[in-house]
């Protein structure tokens, strides 16, 4: 498990963001979730047992659906 976490993610939310910061912060959220999406599912090939797997196989799931509705929230605030 990567340590970058610790630093990467520390969170001031007492500072407004912009629009546009706010907007590059989703923007990588989503490319940043996405890709821990696949790096699941490609450590879920080295699982034997069956039950980890299918909870593993559901945590993908999840990460997909919550990233599709981050997707879809990015795209209405770029108007799109």
């Amino acid at each position: 498990m990567s340590e970058h976490h610790h630093h990467e993610h520390e969170h001031h939310h007492s500072d407004a963001a912009s629009p546009e910061e706010t907007l590059a912060l989703l923007t990588y959220m989503l490319s940043h979730n996405r890709h821990h999406a696949e790096e699941l599912h490609e450590l879920a090939h080295g699982v034997e047992d069956e039950t980890a797997l299918a909870l593993l196989h559901e945590a993908v799931d999840a990460l997909t659906d919550s990233s599709d509705k981050l997707e879809a929230a990015l795209a209405i605030l770029k108007g799109e």
